[in-house]
């Protein structure tokens, strides 16, 4: 059975669609749905492990990512 790798997905809505990013890999995709771009972004990361060298993962992983929200004074 393959290894299983969590990272985070952040999906946000782009105009008529929903892009997602993965900040950890900085790898995005997109689609017409939540559900599609969620998945079109499970394709483009299976493929990025699949094709990529574990120095390339190793470098471009980045564990501590920290997903909050700010309150910023406007006007």
């Amino acid at each position: 059975m393959p290894q299983a790798h969590r990272v985070t997905a952040i999906i946000e809505r782009e105009d008529d669609g929903f892009v997602a990013l993965c900040p950890e890999l900085d790898i995005a995709s997109q689609g017409s749905s939540i559900e599609e771009a969620r998945a079109n972004l499970v394709e483009a990361l299976t493929l990025f492990y699949e094709a990529a060298d574990p120095s390339e993962v190793a470098r471009r992983f980045h564990s501590d990512v920290f997903i909050t929200q700010v309150e910023v004074p406007v006007g």
